[in-house]
Formats: C-alpha cells, structure tokens, sequence
C-alpha cells in the first residue's frame, strides 16, 4: 500500500465535513463528533481487532419444539 490512501483519505473527510457543514453545522462540531467517534472505534479495535474472529463454527441448532402447546 502506498502513501497515497492517505492523501485520499484526507479529501473524503474534507468532503464529508463539508456535507454536514452544508447542512449547518459547524465545521468544529462535526471534527469534535468525528474524534469522538474515532475514539469509541480505535478503544473498540483495541478490545476486538476482528470481530469477525469472533463468529462461531458451530452449526445452529433450531429451537425445540418440545413445549406443552407444541403438541396441540
């Protein structure tokens, strides 16, 4: 991967402030709430690096239907 993701990651954020910015919000406001959503992501990472790791192999077992008013 080369250094360019970087640079393109920095015009989609300057364009997806800009579209709340649009809508009137304040540009500080809207980097505030990114940072703390990067936060809430980056401590979430760092407790789970990949969830999906985390899914099962077991198979699912349907749910009985051995209850008193299955047999109705």
């Amino acid at each position: 991967m080369t250094k360019d993701w970087r640079s393109d990651l920095s015009l989609k954020l300057e364009d997806f402030i800009d579209t709340f910015v649009v809508q009137g919000a304040g540009a500080m406001d809207v980097c505030d709430a990114i940072q703390k959503d990067i936060d809430r992501l980056r401590d979430a990472y760092n407790r789970d690096p990949d969830p999906a790791d985390d899914q099962s192999d077991d198979r699912v077992e349907e749910p009985s239907n051995d209850w008193p008013a299955s047999e109705a």
